[in-house]
């Protein structure tokens, strides 16, 4: 059956339509997740009854985590797990659970960045991260060039990285500290265009079958996004942010 350019010319503009919404929906996730981080941050500072859960204070100052805060650092990791291990088969009501659920509980866990850098030192990095994380995103969306190989690399990258950084956790050293922030900022601005280009390929994939799945991929890719650039901003905010013990 032969197809005329009128029909692939209305096939290409129902595609852009729907991909559009797809992504929409993504970046969507992701900015009520921004929020609802930085909102669960903010309410946490202000709650002494929360900050004395989650950190050791001593005259008035954070020296460490407490066990309670060890644990919500670390609860993150599980919820990316069950996505990970579990997406075919949790519902998307459940997905969007652990999403929200992620959320909070990495709003809780960062609270403590709000009384070691300035305010206006944070909006600074989050706006230059923010730049960095949508021209990349953009990147990956639109570029004809396969980014299979770079984001292998990457990932190959973010493993070694994860590896030193658990041993500079316990053997410190502020260079060790200075070369990881600016090796990650490197490596999750790298990661951004790859997973915008996963997205574009998971649509493609499921654009005429399963659409349930493809609104849970769509979470876990607002997920993964929203990991890239709290990666960013997190590590230019080390490398950049002007401290209030300065």
């Amino acid at each position: 059956m032969r197809h005329s350019k009128q029909d692939f010319l209305d096939y290409a503009k129902v595609y852009n339509k729907n991909f559009r919404s797809y992504m929409l929906q993504v970046y969507n996730y992701m900015t009520v997740a921004f929020i609802l981080t930085g909102g669960v941050s903010l309410l946490t500072l202000f709650s002494e009854t929360a900050m004395s859960l989650l950190y050791i204070i001593h005259n008035g100052q954070i020296i460490g985590l407490s066990n309670f805060g060890l644990l919500i650092s670390f609860a993150p990791i599980v919820v990316v797990l069950v996505f990970g291990f579990r997406l075919a088969r949790i519902s998307i009501n459940t997905a969007q659970i652990l999403y929200w659920t992620y959320a909070i509980l990495f709003g809780l866990s960062i609270s403590s960045i709000f009384l070691a850098y300035l305010g206006e030192s944070i909006a600074g990095i989050f706006f230059i991260a923010a730049f960095i994380f949508a021209s990349m995103s953009f990147y990956g969306v639109i570029t004809k060039r396969d980014l299979t190989s770079i984001g292998s690399f990457l990932i190959m990258g973010l493993i070694g990285l994860s590896a030193v950084s658990m041993a500079n956790l316990f053997l410190g050293g502020l260079g060790a500290s200075f070369a990881i922030s600016v090796i990650s900022v490197l490596v999750f601005t790298g990661l951004t265009a790859f997973d915008s280009q996963r997205l574009k390929d998971v649509f493609n994939l499921y654009i005429a079958g399963n659409n349930k799945m493809l609104k849970k991929v769509g979470i876990i890719g607002a997920l993964t996004l929203y990991m890239d650039f709290i990666n960013i901003f997190i590590h230019l905010l080390q490398l950049l942010g002007t401290r209030r013990d300065k």
